[in-house]
């Protein structure tokens, strides 16, 4: 797990309480967690339980729903997906440079 992946839930739990406009405070107690508790999780110093993370979220009128992440692709298939783009990039129809107006240049005084 990557520091990263350590900040996903106190991330979602900031925004969670920002969207609900509660507190911290309140939405503890609403929650049924210690304000402090919910600020380190907030801040990342601790990883609430998934069931923890799904009271905060009702607590907060919303409801924690998951889903399977993307498949990442490896380089070779991402190399042929740029080729491929690159390729109908060649094809799209280019304007000469000459058609271009561009506003005049203005001097500022020094």
């Amino acid at each position: 797990m990557s520091q990263q992946d350590d900040r996903v839930a106190g991330e979602l739990i900031g925004r969670i309480r920002r969207q609900s406009g509660l507190s911290q405070a309140e939405l503890a107690r609403r929650s049924g967690v210690q304000r402090s508790v919910l600020s380190a999780y907030e801040h990342g110093r601790r990883q609430p339980s998934v069931s923890a993370l799904a009271r905060i979220a009702g607590a907060a009128g919303m409801e924690l729903q998951l889903a399977l992440a993307p498949e990442r692709l490896g380089a070779e298939q991402a190399g042929r997906i740029l080729a491929e783009v690159l390729d109908l990039a060649e094809l799209i129809p280019s304007r000469q440079h000459d058609d271009l107006a561009y506003p005049p240049l203005i001097r500022l005084a020094a």
